[in-house]
């Protein structure tokens, strides 16, 4: 933590002082150092503090180097807040960690987990059905494939039926269900259901592309690749290779489906080096410009919402929201109309302030030292593929309001359900 508030006050006052390279390079310097420094003490790779601090320490280091037109210093509030953000989360997991353990200690016993893998089979075949029919009844009702109709840049932002798009989407967890059949199988299971798995979690991953929706397949891999190395013993980082040599393909695929050329891109970025390739100022602004966003919102907000903005997913899922509009009647304020990513403390700031960004934070070092210290008691296979959402969040916490979207509570509450039935049948048989 003391090379964390020091580099932060470095980065800070070169920011000041417009030196931004040298900014974002101590931002950097520490988040590589907060991961490393979390893997050193308990042996795991995702750990979630060390995924939450290279990603929101080392996502801001990256803002900080202000390569886009569209970018300017920030408020003092904005790196008061960002900093709260991170010192929340860190301080109360290091608090639990003393007072209570690491659970370090389970790695070293680490025993294979194993189970009745049939109750998974049966998840991942009622949500592909699912997933396929609601895909269907979308295209056949708006009347196109995003996948298939060129110069409409925003066909899959519209490509949504109130409702039945979440059960659409849902696809994104049978990949990690799959890790988890052949994991629990371990080649006792009947061939004819390995081949349909197989065969499910490609249907599963082909509709994302089909909806040319980068996030949902870059999403539903990452959850495979988390639930897979939260099973192991031991992972080798080489593999994330491989992870990437199956993502980068598919996203520029899926980029040029979207119509996003780039020109279309540069001229939305306004990179301040034109000659910048797309594979760079892409992901750049994916991440700096969130933070931005975050700014931007600080700057100019009228007045906080009072807890109103954040229990969006309350209003929508209770279908409060059609009654009540004004539940969901908060404006978005962001740099550029095209760039709406936010970050995970978006919302908590629009609520309560720094105090809501503070408070959210301690609250997600709870549950992220909860599941790190249960990881391996855990006897319920869904508690893996749990693991692996909340990785994928903090690992993406610059994207994103995570906890105040609804998409990510339908997938907290289908996972509860499936391990509410995996309990079921575990007691039953």
């Amino acid at each position: 933590m003391v090379i964390y508030l020091i580099c932060y006050l470095a980065s800070y006052f070169f920011a000041r002082v417009e030196q931004y390279m040298l900014s974002g390079v101590a931002l950097l310097m520490a988040a590589c150092w907060l991961y490393f420094n979390d893997y050193r003490r308990f042996g795991n790779w995702i750990h979630l503090r060390g995924l939450f601090s290279l990603s929101w320490v080392g996502g801001q280091g990256i803002a900080c180097f202000k390569l886009s037109r569209l970018q300017s210093d920030w408020a003092l509030m904005t790196w008061i807040c960002m900093a709260l953000a991170f010192v929340g989360f860190w301080l109360v997991f290091e608090v639990l960690t003393r007072l209570y353990g690491s659970g370090h200690d389970h790695y070293g016993r680490w025993r294979s987990f194993t189970g009745d893998s049939v109750p998974v089979f049966h998840m991942i075949c009622a949500i592909t059905a699912v997933s396929i029919i609601c895909f269907v009844v979308e295209a056949v009702i708006l009347g196109y494939v995003p996948l298939l109709i060129r110069g409409v840049p925003h066909a899959y932002s519209e490509f949504h039926l109130t409702g039945i798009h979440y059960l659409t989407v849902s696809c994104v967890l049978v990949p990690s269900l799959s890790v988890l059949f052949f994991h629990m199988s371990q080649g006792r299971g009947k061939g004819w259901m390995a081949a349909a798995v197989t065969f499910m979690t490609v249907i599963c991953l082909m509709i994302p592309i089909l909806c040319v929706s980068r996030f949902q397949f870059v999403f539903a891999v990452l959850l495979a690749a988390f639930t897979y190395i939260s099973l192991q013993k031991s992972f080798q980082p080489l593999y994330f290779l491989g992870i990437l040599v199956i993502l980068v393909p598919v996203y520029l695929i899926l980029t040029v489906a979207r119509s996003h050329n780039v020109e279309y891109l540069n001229g939305i970025f306004e990179m301040k080096n034109t000659g910048m390739p797309i594979f760079i100022s892409q992901p750049y602004i994916y991440i700096a410009n969130n933070y931005d966003n975050f700014n931007c919102m600080v700057e100019v907000l009228p007045k906080y919402s009072f807890g109103l903005k954040g229990l969006f997913p309350l209003w929508a899922l209770t279908g409060l929201k059609f009654f009540f509009p004004q539940l969901i009647n908060f404006p978005i304020y962001v740099d550029k109309q095209e760039l709406t990513t936010l970050t995970l403390f978006y919302d908590s700031y629009y609520d309560f302030g720094w105090i809501g960004v503070f408070l959210f934070s301690c609250l997600l070092g709870l549950a992220a030292y909860v599941l790190v210290v249960k990881l391996r008691e855990m006897r319920n296979p869904l508690g893996y593929l749990l693991y692996a959402q909340m990785a994928s969040y903090l690992m993406l916490s610059f994207f994103t309001t995570w906890f105040s979207n609804t998409t990510t509570w339908f997938y907290l509450i289908l996972t509860g359900m499936m391990a509410f039935y995996y309990s079921f049948r575990a007691r039953r048989w």
